[in-house]
């Protein structure tokens, strides 16, 4: 990341004194530079560690479950089939399934990501492959399969499995099934797994794709708690609503960081979606090969849900000099914005962070459909760069030289922060407004 002006650097400093885990796969400083506070300890890492020893109540009502309902543990995870840290924890819960036999059962719960335009349909495949009872065979081919989710692919593995073709074609199109994605997305997003995948083992959170050690440490020290209740007198069959009776429903309110300056900040030409005459604009200054960047994708998509109408979220570019395709990245997104089509392309950069080479470029202007001769002309004029050296200096100018930095009505958030902290601003900001909340 590159240096925040002074003030960013002073407040953020108090701010992430410390540091947690990090969600996901761990992001290293490249060799030889010295990493900023933020790269460090990103927010959401402090708040969000790892392992957390809160108990939280999830219920496994209406979802798949692998396992006996006399398990002493059960594991819920909140996944996306197309997401590659969540295939990372599927070989994972695969071990852990081996490891412990009939002590632990697995529920399955459905959070595709918008930034996976491929994961909502699998999900919706694998539901429907349940309603013939092969959930679970389809879930598998699916996590080994996260590149080859086409239409054609998913019947193709019906196919495979033996289902009965016709009738999952007709199950796709159950209302009840997209309704039971969405209802599983809702609870991922109380419970603070606002990110792929999430995981809960008897209401303990664990938070990304962790070492195999990790769970089993939390698997251990939750048999024996269980262990525990059995030999107290509760059925087996009730130990895992006994643990969670008492959870909590959605993680504690973060601390109130201090409060940085407003800034003046314009949306210009930026890309930018919601209604103009929005109480809250929130705009957003990133880059497509920061992880950190990426991880926020998801809370803004979920903010413009809960807050349609009354927000309006722009972008714009800050490629940092350590990602070496992120400018070419920003460039191709412009290009994509020319043609109408840069929230889409915004989409595919962040779900492919590791594919950012030109080529790469150019398959994506095919995938959504631009037209690829005028997209790789502005290309080769670097018609953008421009635009984006602007976008730049103006983010330096205001206090987000590193990445992201989001201002909301022109108040500063450092960092890929839980969505209750933007919702906090949001919702004081809708309030000086006069506008009722969410």
């Amino acid at each position: 990341m590159s240096k925040p002006s002074v003030w960013v650097s002073l407040v953020v400093g108090l701010v992430l004194g410390f540091v947690g885990g990090r969600t996901s796969a761990p992001a290293a400083a490249p060799k030889g530079t010295t990493p900023t506070p933020a790269a460090v300890a990103q927010p959401s890492d402090r708040q969000r560690p790892p392992i957390s020893p809160v108990v939280y109540k999830v219920p496994v009502d209406g979802s798949l479950i692998h396992g006996e309902e006399s398990a002493l543990v059960t594991l819920v995870e909140f996944s996306d089939y197309e997401c590659p840290f969540c295939a990372r924890g599927h070989a994972t819960v695969k071990q852990l399934q081996q490891r412990y036999g009939d002590k632990l059962r697995v529920v399955m719960k459905h959070h595709p990501l918008d930034m996976h335009p491929r994961a909502r349909p699998a999900a919706v495949a694998a539901l429907a492959a349940g309603e013939q009872g092969k959930f679970w065979q389809y879930h598998d081919v699916l996590f080994a399969n996260p590149r080859a989710q086409s239409d054609a692919d998913l019947e193709r593995y019906a196919k495979e499995l033996g289902l009965d073709v016709a009738r999952w074609k007709q199950d796709l199109a159950e209302p009840k099934l997209a309704e039971r994605i969405r209802r599983d997305e809702a609870m991922a997003i109380q419970l603070g797994a606002t990110g792929t995948p999430g995981f809960f083992v008897n209401g303990r959170f664990i938070n990304g794709a962790q070492p195999l050690t990790v769970f089993t440490g939390v698997v251990d020290e939750e048999l024996n708690k269980a262990e525990a209740l059995v030999k107290g007198g509760v059925p087996k069959a009730d130990v895992y609503a006994r643990i969670i009776e008492r959870g909590v429903e959605r993680p504690p309110a973060p601390p109130a960081p201090a409060e940085l300056p407003r800034q003046q900040v314009e949306v210009g030409e930026a890309p930018s979606r919601g209604p103009a005459n929005a109480p809250v604009t929130l705009v957003a200054w990133s880059d497509f090969e920061c992880p950190f960047c990426s991880r926020a994708v998801p809370t803004l998509k979920a903010l413009e849900k809960e807050y349609e109408g009354k927000l309006r979220v722009a972008f714009k570019h800050q490629p940092l000099p350590n990602h070496p395709n992120a400018k070419l990245a920003a460039s191709a997104s412009m290009a994509a914005h020319e043609q109408g089509k840069f929230w889409e392309f915004h989409d595919l950069l962040f779900a492919n962070q590791r594919q950012l080479d030109r080529a790469a470029m150019e398959g994506y202007a095919k995938q959504v459909g631009l037209d690829v001769t005028r997209f790789k002309n502005a290309l080769d004029a670097r018609k953008f760069d421009a635009r984006i050296d602007l976008d730049s200096a103006e983010g330096t100018r205001v206090g987000a030289g590193g990445t992201p930095t989001f201002f909301v009505n022109g108040r500063p958030i450092v960092g890929a922060m839980p969505i209750d902290h933007f919702r906090r601003i949001i919702d004081e900001e809708l309030k000086k407004a006069g506008v009722a909340q969410r």
